[in-house]
């Protein structure tokens, strides 16, 4: 069974609990990331979550999504979720948000409560889709996503939607956005 990582209010590592019985409604805060897939021209993967996703299903989204297990780096689930969701190598894999954290409720009531650090990538390959994890994909301008989420033209999930403005706050260029210090991720991510 995959593990998360269950985290206190300082992000430092209090035990684990099975993800498929993490999510409910009182859902404790837990170790996450998102990934950022960009290609050499600066569009972003955009992707819909699985209609059969716990959370959020069939919503647009940033590319992926995952949690690291117990013990694992960051860039290994990263690089482990790339391959598994989408099919993609990961060359280079970096830091963007080290300590973003969210806490959005779903219409059923149940709960996402992610310390949820954000990773860029940049590939020119071409997605080969897990269906169980993603159900379509896109390609899109970073100006043109940043316009439809802000103007609030694009719903997408809620994680995404807060990202999408701190990202902004990094620059106009994706691929030219300053890479965070390692330093700066929570406690847990040290082990």
């Amino acid at each position: 069974m995959e593990q998360v990582v269950l985290l206190d209010e300082q992000g430092r590592g209090i035990g684990t609990a099975d993800k498929a019985t993490v999510h409910h409604r009182d859902t404790p805060l837990h170790l996450a990331f998102s990934c950022y897939v960009f290609n050499r021209s600066g569009e972003l993967l955009v992707t819909r979550r699985a209609r059969s996703k716990t959370t959020w299903p069939g919503v647009v989204t940033n590319s992926c999504c995952g949690h690291p297990a117990p013990g694992e780096p960051f860039t290994a689930a990263v690089t482990r979720r790339l391959r598994d969701e989408l099919g993609l190598p990961a060359p280079a894999i970096d830091l963007m948000l080290p300590r973003f954290r969210y806490r959005a409720v779903m219409g059923n009531g149940v709960v996402e409560n992610e310390l949820c650090p954000v990773f860029r990538t940049v590939t020119d390959t071409q997605p080969r889709l897990e269906p169980a994890e993603v159900d379509e994909y896109g390609w899109v301008s970073w100006p043109l996503f940043l316009s439809l989420v802000t103007g609030g033209e694009l719903a997408v999930s809620p994680w995404c939607g807060q990202q999408v403005d701190q990202l902004a706050a990094l620059g106009d260029d994706p691929l030219g956005w300053p890479v965070a210090d390692a330093g700066e991720l929570p406690p847990a991510a040290a082990g």
